[in-house]
């Protein structure tokens, strides 16, 4: 046994993976080499959280679509721009989408049909309000629209995690 530069043991061994795993415990750039007999591994160590950071990317993504849709027909917060707003116009539309769909996808219901209608939203808030300015996303000031266009997309598939009345419900992610 060897002391790495954080004073914690890590293991010789005549393997290329181990050699290489004391090279960094000694560089000082992994903790532990073992502990408790087993090997560390950061896959195994995140990939138990996986389904809740599903639950929370859906929680979170639905939270900030469900805010355009209070901003334009509730007035909250108040912003000019959406001062005179029609409901039966475009943008009342996609507002009546950013408030119900956001609101599914905050509690996780019906998760898969709220993501995939947002999904087709923000793709033709894309092309009819970003897009016509000039394709790259950088230049138009569509990343968000871009971004969530393909987040509600991975969740169609993704489904809404644990953490959601779906799988409350019905007893599915």
């Amino acid at each position: 046994m060897t002391q790495g530069a954080a004073g914690r043991c890590c293991s010789k061994s005549g393997t290329i993976r181990e050699a290489e795993r004391f090279v960094l415990c000694n560089a000082g750039k992994l903790p532990q080499a073992k502990e408790y007999g087993k090997d560390l591994n950061m896959d195994q160590m995140f990939s138990k959280w996986q389904p809740f950071a599903l639950s929370l990317l859906r929680f979170m993504s639905g939270l900030l679509l469900m805010q355009h849709g209070t901003a334009k027909l509730l007035g909250f917060p108040p912003l000019p721009m959406f001062a005179n707003l029609q409901i039966g116009s475009m943008v009342g539309a996609a507002g009546v989408i950013e408030l119900v769909g956001g609101g599914l996808l905050v509690v996780g219901l019906f998760t898969r049909a709220a993501a995939f209608i947002a999904s087709g939203m923000t793709a033709v808030a894309y092309f009819m309000v970003h897009a016509p300015q000039n394709f790259m996303p950088i230049v138009n000031g569509g990343e968000l629209a871009a971004l969530y266009c393909f987040v509600f997309f991975y969740l169609v598939f993704a489904g809404g995690g644990p953490v959601s009345l779906d799988k409350m419900i019905f007893n599915k992610s």
